[in-house]
């Protein structure tokens, strides 16, 4: 363990000499995971288990844990100064700050894995923060930058630790909640995800519905060591983005959420602004790579504030291989297009 590790996350963003702005705005973040992570350990005993009865913009079922972590990070960001306006995966419209002189934008996933709440099973927060361009009132124009342009990313995992995993493009640190004192202390630096591996997630429920280069790669992964791969691979689901991803910074992995044929128009499930972009600056800050299919995620230019996309991020030679795949693939269906 280096003599950096265990060091606050104050101290941390300190010592790299960032925008002040900028660090009191990941503070600010941190802060409020810290009271969703208090709720998620609560559960039952807080009453915030269940569904709400109500829809999000997405047409999804919205959990209680999903309106109390999105109303918290809405509320606890509105008047710091820091931020124009925030965008969540809740709300159909853009959050106009009660400040809005701030530089920056955030946008967020305020609970990944909802499905997972009432079993008990690790859920999170995800985040992605931009620079305002213009001089301009705030617009939904505004966010519509892609995502190489994200100056911070991260995510926040409600497991058997808290954990936050934070990048602000030149590598990825990993802190863990100190429960006792309420704060986040380094204790994973650099993260790098190996090149090559034997793990790969996706929800095979889904298989008659993929596109052949998707068939193609996991076929070969399940034939193992007697097929052309030469190896014997593992799958892993948990139906937790953040989850997922987590074990591959951990240890490599590749994690698949692609299009398929169920609603052939829609590029694919995931949102491209709340999940795949910030997710993807992560991966590639940690050496992997991430594709939806044909290029690159991070250079896809957003249309829409609630877009979606086919993300098959993780270890590189495993997703150039599916990328190779997809290429070659004659159907054209790679993305919904």
């Amino acid at each position: 363990m280096t003599s950096q590790l265990m060091t606050k996350l104050p101290d941390f963003l300190n010592a790299r000499q960032m925008d002040a702005d900028l660090g009191l705005l990941i503070l600010d973040i941190a802060s409020s995971c810290i009271s969703i992570s208090d709720a998620v350990r609560k559960g039952a005993l807080a009453n915030i288990l269940g569904s709400a009865g109500t829809g999000n913009v997405q047409g999804e079922t919205q959990q209680k844990l999903d309106i109390f972590a999105n109303e918290l990070l809405l509320k606890s960001n509105e008047n710091t100064g820091r931020l124009a306006a925030m965008a969540s995966e809740e709300n159909e419209e853009i959050y106009p700050t009660q400040i809005s002189s701030g530089n920056y934008l955030l946008l967020f996933d305020p609970l990944d894995g909802s499905s997972n709440i009432d079993v008990n099973v690790s859920i999170g927060t995800i985040f992605s923060i931009l620079e305002k361009k213009s001089s301009d009132q705030v617009c939904e124009q505004d966010f519509l930058q892609p995502g190489s342009e994200q100056v911070a990313a991260g995510y926040v995992l409600y497991g058997p630790q808290t954990i936050l995993v934070l990048t602000t493009g030149s590598g990825v640190n990993m802190f863990t909640l100190d429960q006792e004192n309420q704060q986040f202390l380094l204790t994973n630096e650099n993260i790098q995800i190996p090149k090559d591996t034997k793990e790969f997630a996706i929800n095979m429920s889904n298989m008659r519905h993929w596109a052949p280069p998707v068939g193609r790669y996991v076929n070969e992964c399940l034939a193992g060591s007697t097929g052309i791969r030469k190896k014997d691979f593992n799958m892993r689901w948990i139906a937790s983005m953040v989850a997922d991803v987590h074990r591959i910074l951990i240890r490599g992995g590749v994690f698949m959420y692609p299009w398929d044929q169920r609603e052939p128009n829609k590029p694919g499930k995931l949102r491209l602004m709340y999940e795949a972009n910030p997710m993807s600056f992560l991966i590639e800050q940690a050496g992997g790579s991430s594709t939806n299919g044909k290029s690159r995620i991070l250079t896809i230019q957003p249309s829409q504030l609630h877009e979606r996309v086919s993300v098959i991020l993780g270890s590189e030679n495993e997703v150039n291989l599916i990328m190779n795949y997809h290429n070659n693939n004659l159907s054209g269906e790679i993305d919904g297009k």
